[in-house]
């Protein structure tokens, strides 16, 4: 994945064409168990950030001049001249399935040529759209340019499958191509979880400090412990000591960002603060994924988050409760 932030919008879907119900199941603390993305970044890692506040209560205003979100990419199948041509539209919940994809050219001739960015040719992300489920994915190719990943949605309803990969060709631009998929079941919509500042995971509790704001940059702070003991030794995961994936409540427009610094820079410690620099597209509700490793174990820390607003009420500090693992990674 390309080094920085990157934002892509797209429009629902509805799941009724299928002709059955799907449900989104529970909706999640803002936990999410063990686990394992997305148009163009713009915040490289080991880039001085420039945000508009520090950690704190996320709220002021002041610092920094923030950036301006880039318009609306992604929602497309198609971008750049370049498909995302997705074999497995359906699949049914709580059942291991095969997700097979092409990515074609301009010609319609799949695509078998990437950079490698990120230590992968591809990153696949799936979420469902009552953001209770999600998958940050890295299929395998075939030698024809066919991805493919067994993948298990524990819920019903709707998901949105991104590709996010930069094709080799000289002066390629990284790209985000989305598409629908539906895992079949019944149909029990659940609402958000609360914003809170705190999430726990496997044993390991991450607080989040700062704010995300509409068109305007601000840090995001994420601090790991264990035992109520800050953790000082994560471990590199995908050449960074945590990833962060945003998508926004109703239509799933997408937010991801790497840190400020990597590992081996000179400056950036291997926790327990892992920092981000990010630009919200619009005022909304967000739901928060943060990916980091320890021990050799990627874990998930999910966050509903809701963009600084005038009043707007701070997280609560109650303590999240573990809830069913709904995340996961994939190689």
């Amino acid at each position: 994945m390309h080094a920085g932030l990157r934002i892509t919008a797209f429009t629902a879907a509805l799941a009724a064409t299928f002709g059955t119900a799907y449900g989104v199941g529970e909706a999640l603390d803002p936990v999410i168990d063990d686990a394992t993305p997305t148009a163009r970044h713009d915040t490289h890692p080991g880039a001085s950030p420039e945000p508009e506040s520090g950690p704190g209560d996320g709220e002021g205003d002041g610092g920094h001049g923030g950036h301006e979100a880039e318009p609306a990419g992604g929602l497309q199948i198609s971008e750049g001249g370049y498909t995302l041509d997705l074999a497995t539209a359906r699949v049914a919940a709580g059942k291991r399935s095969e997700l097979s994809f092409v990515v074609r050219d301009s010609a319609g001739r799949a695509v078998t040529a990437y950079q490698r960015e990120h230590d992968k040719e591809l990153h696949l992300i799936v979420a469902s759209r009552d953001l209770g489920t999600y998958r940050h994915l890295h299929p395998t190719r075939a030698a024809d340019g066919t991805w493919s990943i067994p993948v298990d949605l524990p819920r019903a309803g709707g998901y949105r499958v991104f590709a996010d990969f930069t094709p080799a060709k000289k002066g390629a631009e990284n790209l985000t191509l989305g598409a629908d998929l539906a895992a079949s079941g019944p149909y029990e919509p659940q609402p958000l979880p609360a914003p809170r500042r705190t999430a726990k995971v496997h044993g390991y509790e991450v607080r989040l400090d700062g704010a995300l704001r509409p068109g305007r940059a601000g840090e995001l702070q994420l601090t790991v412990s264990r035992a109520g003991r800050p953790v000082t030794d994560l471990q590199p995961y995908l050449g960074a000591y945590g990833h962060l994936v945003a998508l926004r409540s109703g239509d799933l427009a997408y937010l991801h960002v790497h840190p400020n610094g990597e590992p081996g820079d000179g400056t950036t410690k291997p926790g327990p603060d892992v920092s981000f620099t990010a630009t919200a597209p619009s005022t909304g509700t967000y739901r928060l994924f943060l990916d980091f490793k320890h021990e050799g174990k990627v874990h998930t820390a999910a966050f509903t988050v809701r963009t600084g607003t005038p009043g707007t009420p701070a997280p609560s500090e109650e303590p999240a409760t573990p809830h069913d693992d709904t995340s996961g990674h994939g190689h």
